[in-house]
Parts: C-alpha cells; structure tokens; sequence
C-alpha cells in the first residue's frame, strides 16, 4: 500500500518541483535577456513534457496492477487531479505549436509524442493532410479513428495523419477519444475542403474554363485584326483631308506626307496595345483557374503593376523635391532675365556707366548667366533623383574627367576671347591686320574671330592665336588720328626735290579720300649713290578703301611725273646717254 501511495504522490511533487523551477527560470532570466529566457524556458519545457510522460507510462504500468487489487478509480483520480495541476503549470509557460493547413489554424498540441516533439507532429500532420487533399478522388468519411493500448490515431488511406494520447487529452481537458473525435472532424472538414479546389471536379471545370478563355482570346485578337484592316483607309483618308503642313519660320519641319507616316505607325501601335492588354488579362485569368498555377497570376500581374507602382511611389515620394527645383528654378529664370534686360539698355546705350563700354554688355551677360546657371546646377543637384548612388557619382566624375581632358584648347580659346573682350582691341566692323592677315572683322565669337581679307576670303582665327599675335587696328586709328598714307619713289639727283616735292603733294591732294587737312607732306629718306628716295605722307580717315586709296595714290604720281618729264627710276648712268630713250610714254616726252 505504501508503494501504491508513493506512485500516487509523485506527479504532485513533479508539480511542485516545475512550479519552483518556472519562478526561478524567470526570475533568472530577468537579467539576461528574451533570448537566454525562451532557451533555459525551451529546455524546462522539454525536461517537464518528459518527465509528464514518463509519469503516464508510469500510472499506466500501475493502473494495470491495480486492477488486481481493486484500488484503481482512487489511484487514477489522484494521477489525472497532480496530472492536471502540472499542465496548468506548464500552460504559462509553453505556447503550443499550431498546426497550419494553406495559412487555415486547425489545432494545437503541446506534448510529445515518443520522439516526435510538438512542431514534428505538426509538421507530419501537415504534409499528410495537404497530399490527401491534391488526390483526384476522395471518398466520403475519408477519416477515420484507430484506437489503440496507448493513443487513438487519426488515419486516412491506411496512414496516420495524427496520434493522440492521454497527455494531449490532458492538455486539452478532455479524454482521449473525446479529443481524436474533435480532430478528426476539423481535419475531415480541411482535407474536403482541399479537394474542392484541387480535386478531379476543379480540374475538369478548370479545363473547360480555359479552353473557353483561350478561344474568346483567339476571337477577340482576330477581331481586333480585322477591325484595324477596315478602318485603316477610313482613318488615314479623313486624317490626310485635315493635315497640314508644320512650318517653323521658312523650314518645313513636317509634310504631310511625313505626317502620315507617323500617324500610321501609331495606328499601328495602338493596335499591338490593345492586344498586348487583352493579354495582360486573358493570360492572369487562365493561370487563375487552377490553384496550382494561382501564384504565376500574382507573379504576371506583379510584372505588370509592380513597375507602375514603383513609378507612382518615386513620383509621389518625389514631390516635395520637385517643388524645390522648380522654385530655385524660378528664381534663378528671373534673376537672368531682369540681368538681360539691364544689358539690352547698356549695349543701346539708354544706360549708362561711366568705364563700362556698351560692347561689354553682351559677353557680361553670357559670363553671368553660365556662372548663375552652374550655381543653379549644383543646388538641383543634390535634389535629383538617386543623386547620391556611387553610380550616379561615378558616371558624373567619369564625364567631368573626359570634358575636362577634351576641352583644354576649347577652355584656352574661350578665355582668350573673354580677355580680348575686355582689353577691346577691335570690334567687328573694324578693318585690322594680325601677322600677315589684313581685313575687316565680320564675326567674333568666344572661341574664334573671323576676317574678311580684301579678297573676300574668309579667315578663321582661333582667339587664343589671335591674343599672342600683334594686331593692328586701322580702323580706330582712322577715326581718332587719321592713317597715314605713305609712298616712296626714286628720282636721280638732276631733279630739284623743290618740284619732287610740289609733283608728290599735289598728286596726294588730287586722290580721293586723301584728307587736305592735315597737309600732305613729303620726306626724303634716303640719298644713294644713284638716285635720292623720296617718301609721301597724305592722312585719311577711311580704312576700308585703303587699297583703292593707295591704287589712286600711285596712278596720280605717275600722271604728275610724267606731265613734268621726270623719270621715276633709278638710274646708274644717265638716262639720255648712247641714245637711249627716256623711260615714260611717248606722249609726255618732249
């Protein structure tokens, strides 16, 4: 009696025991955190369920001695009364494991089943569950309960989908084949469940479903085929009648018929477009039909809505930049355009600045402009999308480096033609000469400056080129001091240079564009052995006619030396010696 009692007690000191040891496990595991909490829980857990079920085999081994003896009602009711107590000790500590069928929670176990822990019964439940449901064929009361000595089996098919036992009816309050009879009915109501969308009836209806989608898709493609070749003439006729041609200024950006190229084609793309959507929805539609295809739906569709999503998001999320952008845009837009207003007054002269010249307006505006716009760019830049991605970054260097090293000569000329800017050595208009290149300047741009020579041939002169050369301005030397223009002639030394010098001033002042104030003058420059070199000096303030004034400047001395005998040579013997002639026409010798 004494041995039968101890038997009876012990689940009451396992009771006991847990109870001190869950209040020590968490007052331990205060201090160390949830992980080291949920390990030493785990494993109390682990160690209670064994020694529970041990205890089960226990009272089993002596409820079968004690049927001998006739104490068996008492002893199993205080077994099942410590046995209780040590599950509701055990339920504040434990969560179950959840048995979980197509995202559907069926049940909960928490004890073991010989090896098999709570999560490896779910699990094996699962599978068995899911396979019989994707059967073809499934009979009525396709479950069915197998008692045996230790556990009542749920089974299906000759396989046991779940085993009870006595601690499982413990756990859940009821007896063993009260809580097989419970399970047995939810899994019969998921594996009929299942079967409905997987079974031999889906499929069939499934298959005709199909068929009838792929011939509305075939119908509705053709149609639409048929519907586009009918309407094409109609469409393109009415189109063309109301077309006209797109003219910017004298240029005819797009004729007609060039239109209706466009328009076609777009005919035609609007066609593929109605297709491709009556794909996009015929296609999701039949894998939607049957359940093993239903995530290539979701995935078609994600290929489809995912891009446009994220659009839509960038754009929204984008928004509050975007106002910024456009509000430093704004700013800089106005600031440029009151700085261009400003100029236009200075370069008309309706302003003015004293040391500031009208013809620095223009390169002023252009130098602030790309100054103001670079500031804009690097304010914009940090705003852009994606502007702080080392691609983004890399890409931008990748091309500052490749534009720096392609624009050294470029950057060398732009600067040189800032500088000749404002230094003003010429304008265009202005008649100059650089090197051996004389001409009037007809374009001056920030990297080149073009010259039309006097032959009408047009030089181009790079501006750095041009800021190292020595430059002659005849132009404004004309309009401030007058150009000199000079001659020479030599003339033996039996000619007084009194009448050389009347003959030279009045043929100067008998030549067009030859101003008479100041005076011509004339200047000997030479005595040799043979002849004396006199020089004429005449003033002109027109330095486009150089070369004609000059043309006329010579035909006039000639005509002068002539009218007065005098030979313009130079002689080393004397001219009328061994009879030779003298060196003028026959008309002018006497």
């Amino acid at each position: 009696m004494k041995k039968l009692l101890q038997h009876a007690l012990m689940p009451l000191l396992l009771w006991i025991a847990s109870t001190t040891l869950a209040a020590q496990v968490l007052s331990d595991s205060i201090d160390k955190g949830n992980d080291s909490l949920y390990s030493l829980l785990s494993s109390q857990i682990e160690e209670l369920s064994g020694r529970l079920q041990d205890m089960n085999m226990q009272n089993i081994m002596l409820q079968e001695e004690l049927q001998r003896t006739g104490r068996k009602v008492l002893i199993d009711s205080i077994s099942r009364a410590n046995r209780m107590r040590l599950i509701d000790s055990l339920r504040t500590i434990t969560p179950g494991a959840p048995l979980v069928v197509d995202n559907d929670t069926l049940l909960y176990l928490y004890a073991r089943c010989g090896g098999s822990t709570p999560e490896m019964r779910v699990k094996s439940a699962e599978e068995r569950i899911t396979h019989l449901g994707h059967r073809l064929t499934l009979q009525a009361d396709t479950c069915y309960i197998f008692e045996g000595d230790f556990s009542n089996d749920i089974m299906a098919a000759g396989e046991v989908i779940l085993s009870i036992t006595d601690i499982d009816g413990l756990w859940a309050d009821k007896s063993r084949a009260e809580l097989a009879a419970d399970y047995k009915d939810v899994i019969q109501a998921k594996v009929e469940k299942i079967h409905d969308e997987y079974g031999l009836h889906r499929k069939l209806w499934g298959l005709l479903l199909a068929a009838v989608i792929i011939v509305t898709q075939v119908i509705l493609i053709k149609f639409t085929n048929r519907f586009f070749r009918r309407w094409k003439r109609k469409v393109m006729v009415r189109v063309m009648h109301r077309l006209s041609p797109l003219v910017l200024k004298d240029y005819e950006f797009l004729n007609t018929h060039t239109q209706g190229l466009i328009i076609l084609t777009l005919y035609k793309i609007l066609r593929y477009i109605l297709i491709l959507l009556q794909l996009f929805i015929s296609i999701p539609l039949l894998f939607s039909i049957f359940p093993e295809t239903k995530m290539v739906t979701f995935t078609i569709l994600g290929y489809i809505w995912d891009p446009f999503k994220d659009i839509l998001y960038a754009i929204f999320g984008y928004i509050p930049k975007l106002c910024q952008i456009i509000v430093i845009w704004l700013c800089f837009h106005y600031l440029l355009r009151l700085i261009r207003y400003f100029a236009k007054e200075i370069e008309t002269e309706h302003l003015k600045i004293n040391g500031f010249y009208p013809d620095w307006a223009k390169p002023s505006y252009y130098i602030l402009r790309v100054l103001l716009s670079s500031l804009m760019i690097v304010m914009i830049w940090p705003l852009l999308p994606n502007s702080d991605s080392q691609i983004f970054q890399g890409v931008s260097v990748f091309i500052g480096i490749i534009v720096s090293l392609g624009s050294t000569s470029i950057v060398g000329n732009l600067m040189a033609g800032l500088v000749m800017t404002y230094m003003r050595p010429f304008r265009i208009g202005d008649y100059i000469k650089v090197n051996d290149t004389v001409g009037e300047v007809i374009e001056k741009t920030v990297l080149v400056t073009r010259i039309r020579t006097r032959k009408n041939e047009v030089i181009t002169i790079q501006n750095s080129n041009l800021l190292g050369s020595q430059t002659s301005n005849f132009t404004v030397a004309a309009n401030n001091y007058g150009i000199i223009v000079h001659t020479k002639v030599t003339i033996g030394y039996d000619e007084p240079w009194q009448k050389i010098k009347d003959i030279m001033e009045s043929a100067a002042l008998n030549t067009p564009g030859i101003l008479h104030k100041p005076h011509p003058f004339m200047m000997i420059t030479s005595l040799d052995d043979f002849y004396v070199e006199y020089e004429i000096n005449a003033y002109t303030n027109d330095a486009v006619k150089l070369p004609t004034i000059y043309s006329e400047l010579h035909a006039n001395l000639l005509k002068r030396f002539f009218e007065e005998s005098v030979e313009i040579m130079s002689p080393h013997i004397y001219a009328r010696r061994d009879g030779i002639s003298l060196q003028m026409p026959e008309e002018y010798q006497q």
